[in-house]
């Protein structure tokens, strides 16, 4: 059989039909077709719900499955295999699915902190890598990319998307997409990806997990589903729905959603499998029973139910009352059974299954040395108080706090398939990279010291220890070693299941605990570096007026100890750039760079006006914004200039701006564009990013940037939700964040 490409199944169109597949479907009773549809879990793994099917084995026998997930490893991938292949009627293999959200076995950052890399090829890398590992252990369909805009740090999940922005969120999803699956998915080395949470999930109100969402059709359009078209375009395979409703109906039976804009309006051809257990949970929601729901959903174009076996068990009810149609259950069908064909799994169902590829495959010293150069990239400087950092290799350091000797947390949130004993301390780490200095160790402080708090974190292992001694006397241990040293490194933020999943927080602050520490250290008089792990931003006022160096390193992965030492001693210099706003306060929350004008906009100079849009208590800035990251170096800026003046609707237009290296260490920087349209139909954003480009210069060195805007980069959608681009001025910034001064302008005839 030809292996099925990329290109190929772009071609593919809903109407168009697989000449295997369909003689299948004429073989298949009602009962097979509906088993098509039915994803289980047999356990074991890390669920996101409480709901573990039973009676597996026979119903695989039965052929009542489509898929698996939470199974992995080439010898329990075959056994399940076998029981399809050889046990069913028909013999239709299985999909194998599994969430390798940020790497299989080789973990690496948290999407947030492997977008703060802004480098494309990176992040397709990263995937590449991911999928080679999970392949080798039977894996053929991944739950990922998630890419759910997030403009509430409250909300845990913001950790697993790309931040705030949609033009930034749409490249990243492209090129995780096409790291996944290449350009052949029935390459061994390849899987489908499933694009989630479909739609709007990380705009819950009030920041909580699985809340519901409202916004306008224009909000939507503009901000929110440009991420998901983005991988629709770039070909992936599923789509995973969302736990939320979107105009009062529930995701996963929302036809408007899954049939009207997924199929129709963007031609999507793949299928759309629920989350866990979302079917069943449109009952809480309000939309009728079991049966009711389940009817609504496939009707609204859902194909696989997750878990629930809502469609197992009602649907053939369902046909008999004339609330579905058998072309119902059998177009559902049709698309699942397309993924097994374009996954190569009709042609052989055990390609996947070699025996050889795990030993060969995961955990290589290659994997492991991409894993510490994507969690170097994906660090952020956010402060360097009298360049503190980078650290000489012969000082005699303090290495104190909560997560400094951690193995624990250093994987991050949603990182099942990863092994925490594998994972390298920070303690580790710096001993690996500068074994000539003298580093002690001293804890600190108790990340919290708030039991309670911690059992709630504690759900899936040991994130929050909290030490048998009294704090007073590990505060005594740690302050009488930073007097004793040259330089102070304290390391603290957030554990790992501080943010993730079911993890929303009302307050982003460092933990009391942590923040008596940081004082403490502060007092002695020593030179102080933060290294702050978390999964989300965090309002950290307090701690940013302090006499300090903050080196955000997010949850860097398995190879976390030897990534951080490498930029905290210099061997790299930190190139990252935040994704997301980090607020002064949570009362500033949602925040985000592309804000629009009001009608009574603040002064520029933030001095508080009655009657304007400011708060009483605090700026409207925020403590950082979007694109912010500093450098051992300094980058300058100028001689912005574009290559016209006006353009026509269909013409592009770039912007060229002169950077120089003019600090002491060789380093990247990422080249950032905004756009302003400054008059148009409906209210346009201040700015909006539009183009970046990330550079490597030379200590001493200055190089020509050019971006170009193509002419959909103008467009948005209007009140009608056309895309379209108004004749008008606009203005252009290019800088290294979000609040890039250096201006031009043009005209849109």
């Amino acid at each position: 059989m030809i292996a099925i490409t990329l290109l190929s199944m772009w071609a593919m169109n809903a109407q168009e039909r697989i000449p295997e597949v369909e003689a299948l479907l004429q073989k298949m009773t009602l009962e097979e077709k509906i088993g098509q549809l039915n994803l289980l879990t047999p356990g074991g793994g890390v669920a996101t719900g409480e709901v573990v099917s039973k009676n597996v084995e026979a119903k695989i026998k039965a052929g009542q499955v489509g898929g698996l997930f939470g199974v992995a490893g080439p010898d329990k991938v075959r056994v399940a295999q076998e029981l399809a292949v050889k046990e069913s009627r028909l013999g239709i293999p299985l999909l194998i699915g599994s969430d390798v959200i940020h790497g299989y076995k080789t973990t690496y950052p948290i999407p947030l902190g492997l977008s703060s890399s802004w480098d494309m090829e990176l992040v397709e890398q990263a995937a590449q890598m991911a999928a080679k590992e999970a392949t080798a252990d039977g894996i053929n369909w991944n739950f990922s990319p998630m890419v759910d805009i997030a403009r509430d740090p409250r909300w845990g999940r913001i950790a697993e998307g790309a931040g705030e922005d949609p033009y930034l969120g749409s490249r990243v999803a492209e090129a995780t997409v096409r790291g996944y699956q290449g350009n052949d998915l029935a390459a061994t080395h390849t899987m489908l990806a499933c694009v989630k949470h479909f739609a709007l999930y990380g705009a819950g109100e009030a920041g909580r997990d699985y809340h519901s969402v409202d916004m306008s059709k224009i909000k939507m359009f503009n901000q929110y589903l440009p991420p998901y078209k983005a991988a629709v375009d770039a070909g992936v395979a599923s789509v995973m729905t969302s736990f939320n409703d979107v105009d009062g109906i529930p995701a996963t039976g929302n036809k408007w959603l899954l049939t009207d804009l997924l199929r129709n309006r963007w031609d999507f051809d793949g299928f759309v499998v629920s989350d866990y257990t979302s079917l069943n949970e449109m009952i809480a929601h309000g939309l009728g029973d079991l049966q009711a729901v389940s009817a609504l959903a496939l009707k609204a174009g859902l194909d696989m139910d997750m878990v629930g076996e809502g469609f197992l068990t009602t649907l053939k009810k369902s046909l008999e009352e004339g609330k579905v149609t058998e072309e119902d259950i059998t177009s559902a069908s049709r698309r699942v059974l397309r993924a097994k064909y374009q996954s190569g799994l009709f042609e052989d169902p055990y390609r996947y299954l070699d025996g050889n590829r795990p030993e060969k495959d995961i955990l290589t010293k290659e994997n492991r040395a991409l894993a510490r150069k994507l969690a170097a990239h994906s660090f952020v400087l956010l402060k360097n108080h009298q360049n503190i950092l980078p650290l000489q290799k012969n000082k005699k350091i303090a290495l104190i706090g909560p997560l400094a000797d951690s193995r624990n947390n250093m994987l991050g949130t949603w990182a099942p398939t990863g092994d925490v004993k594998l994972a390298v301390t920070i303690r580790e780490g710096f001993n690996n990279v500068a074994p000539n200095a003298s580093i002690q160790y001293a804890k600190g402080a108790n990340i919290s010291d708030d039991p309670e708090f911690a059992k709630h974190v504690n759900v899936f292992g040991p994130r929050i220890e909290i030490d048998e001694r009294l704090p007073e006397d590990m505060l005594k241990e740690a302050v009488d070693l930073a007097k004793n040293s040259d330089v102070v490194v304290a390391v603290v933020g957030e554990a790992t299941e501080m943010s993730g999943e079911a993890a929303s927080r009302t307050d982003l602050s460092i933990p009391e605990s942590q923040k008596k520490l940081i004082k403490a250290l502060i007092e002695t008089g020593k030179p102080v570096a933060l290294v702050l792990m978390s999964g989300r931003p965090l309002t950290i006022p307090e701690e940013y007026e302090l006499p300090v160096a903050i080196l955000q390193v997010w949850h860097p992965g398995v190879e976390a100890g030897n990534a951080i030492a490498d930029v905290v001693f210099g061997d790299y210099n930190p190139s990252g750039k935040l994704t997301g706003t980090w607020p002064r306060n949570v009362g500033q929350i949602p925040i985000y760079h592309s804000v629009k004008n009001t009608g009574r906009p603040a002064p520029e100079s933030e001095k508080f006006q009655k009657f304007k849009s400011n708060y009483l208590d605090s700026p409207n800035s925020p403590l950082l914004p979007f694109g912010y990251g500093l450098s051992y170096t300094t980058f300058a800026y100028s001689n912005l200039r574009l290559n016209k003046t006006s353009i026509g609707q269909n013409e592009s237009i770039s912007a060229t701006v002169t950077v120089a290296n003019i600090g002491d260490y060789d380093g990247e920087e990422v080249v950032q564009l905004y756009l302003r349209d400054v008059v148009r139909s409906i209210t346009p954003p201040k700015r909006e990013l539009k183009g970046f480009q990330k550079i490597l210069l030379k200590k001493g060195e200055r190089k020509e940037v050019t971006i170009t805007l193509a002419p959909d980069d103008l467009k948005f959608y209007n009140s009608q939700l056309d895309f379209v681009a108004e004749p008008g001025e606009f203005e252009i910034f290019v800088g290294t964040d979000s609040n890039a001064q250096l201006s031009r302008t043009f005209n849109l005839k």
